[in-house]
């Protein structure tokens, strides 16, 4: 039995609606989307599109979290983001017209909601903020990539893991007293994948960086205790 299950979110009352690309579109324009996408509640595993198929949408989170990723030739996960809600997911490649160019698998249970490819293009032609605000994330997201590819090919496993373990902190950290909580439950394996190195190499690095207090360890979840501390693991400042 399927554990998808069908919600209604409008748009005009989505939560994600302020940090995601639609927050400048008219009332009328929301309002067609929420008429004509369709709104699915998904669990932890279960995937959104893979690699090598076309997409027919998009899809914008509601709530929970998504990964993005590449396989290798021999089966291994190269993880290349993390989304969050008020995140588009497939955008280039529907605007290209191209297949996916990599996967999406829901890693912590949200609501995802799909616009079919023909709405969201009609919105994106007659609106040129829409539009422009969408060439800029294309570009934003290469130059991310960019960087990604230089980062892993320059520093080390230990300062990539200090680096991302600040990125994650940044973009998921809690707010209030927790704030230090990167609330994002990633498996070791997931961590390995995005820094590109062995699960084992990942859970002997935390320990390490575990006991030189610089975070702490809750379930699944990692609490930075000395930003400092890993901004010069992560050998920011260059040598």
């Amino acid at each position: 039995m399927s554990s998808k299950k069908n919600i209604r979110i409008p748009c005009t009352l989505c939560a994600g609606k302020e940090d995601s690309l639609f927050s400048d579109l008219q009332r009328e324009d929301l309002e067609i989307l929420s008429r004509h996408k369709t709104c699915i509640r998904y669990k932890k595993g279960q995937t959104l599109f893979y690699e090598g198929t076309r997409p027919m949408g998009l899809f914008c989170i509601n709530s929970g979290k998504v990964k993005v990723y590449k396989m290798s030739s021999d089966g291994k996960e190269q993880i290349i983001k993390l989304s969050k809600p008020g995140d588009f997911l497939g955008y280039r490649a529907l605007i290209s017209e191209e297949f996916y160019n990599s996967s999406a698998t829901v890693i912590e249970e949200g609501a995802m909601c799909y616009i079919p490819k023909s709405d969201f293009l009609e919105i994106l032609q007659k609106n040129p903020t829409f539009f422009r605000k969408m060439a800029k994330r294309v570009a934003h997201e290469l130059g991310v990539m960019e960087q990604n590819l230089v980062t892993i090919a320059q520093k080390s496993v230990r300062e990539r893991l200090a680096a991302t373990l600040l990125m994650l902190k940044e973009t998921y950290g809690m707010e209030g007293d927790e704030s230090d909580v990167i609330d994002i439950a990633l498996s070791r394996e997931d961590l390995a994948n995005i820094i590109g190195t062995a699960t084992e190499t990942v859970i002997r690095l935390l320990s390490n960086f575990k006991t030189q207090n610089l975070i702490s360890l809750q379930g699944k979840k990692i609490r930075v205790l000395d930003p400092q501390g890993l901004i010069r693991e992560a050998d920011f400042y260059g040598r």
